[in-house]
């Protein structure tokens, strides 16, 4: 009978299409962490990681030095005035010591030249000060030189990534995404990885400087008023 016939038709396919869907791998999904992808970035990743490690080791440190160099007590530049005022140079001096700053160390040269010309005394002031911030500004420079090299370093492996495309591509005699995948994971991860180093060390030195920048003010406003000082009548 016909309607027979194409009820075990029916039966016969469904049974046929369960088979193959149960002899059909379930497909799996893959994920790659951050490290696997770092590492697919190829050799330039390596001096990459480097000016990472550098870049932040510098920032850690600098940040540590500038802001212990920028505390000065609020009423720091009063009481060395009212001393020097007073003929007290020894607790002037006292004060100096005790305060580990710029500032301080400036103000202490400055009274060790109490009794010589201005001229002298602003000079050996100036002279302290240019010390205090060639060390405030110690391997600043290097973080200048990472931001300008990592971006540099990424596009070496952009290349690079390129050249392991065609070389892939060459070899099998035909374009497959497996042949291209590793080059561009190698020059998308190596471009990438490059400019996030140059952007942390770029920001971080302009931040840094702006401290800096800072801490010379107030350096130079002190100097100033220790010369107003030295100018007014004693008490």
């Amino acid at each position: 009978m016909p309607v027979t016939d194409s009820l075990q038709t029916a039966v016969q396919d469904t049974a046929r299409a369960v088979a193959q869907t149960a002899a059909t791998p379930p497909v799996t999904e893959t994920s790659t962490n951050l490290w696997e992808m770092v590492l697919k970035g190829g050799p330039v990743m390596i001096p990459l990681a480097i000016f990472l490690i550098v870049a932040i080791y510098i920032i850690i440190e600098r940040l540590i030095v500038i802001n212990r160099s920028s505390r000065v007590p609020h009423n720091f530049m009063n009481n060395i005035r009212d001393f020097i005022l007073s003929g007290n140079v020894e607790s002037a001096k006292a004060v100096c010591k005790s305060t580990n700053a710029p500032v301080a160390r400036m103000i202490e040269k400055g009274i060790n030249r109490i009794g010589r010309p201005l001229a002298d005394i602003e000079k050996s002031i100036e002279n302290v000060g240019k010390l205090e911030v060639a060390k405030l500004e110690k391997n600043l420079n290097f973080l200048g030189i990472i931001a300008g090299i990592a971006p540099m370093l990424g596009f070496i492996g952009t290349i690079l990534g390129v050249i392991r495309i065609f070389y892939n591509i060459g070899l099998a005699g035909t374009i497959e995404v497996k042949y291209v995948a590793d080059g561009l994971y190698e020059k998308m991860v190596s471009s990438a990885s490059g400019l996030i180093v140059g952007i942390i060390a770029y920001a971080a030195y302009h931040y840094l400087s702006t401290m800096i920048d800072r801490v010379i003010f107030k350096m130079e406003s002190s100097s100033v008023d220790f010369i107003d000082v030295l100018q007014e009548p004693s008490k």
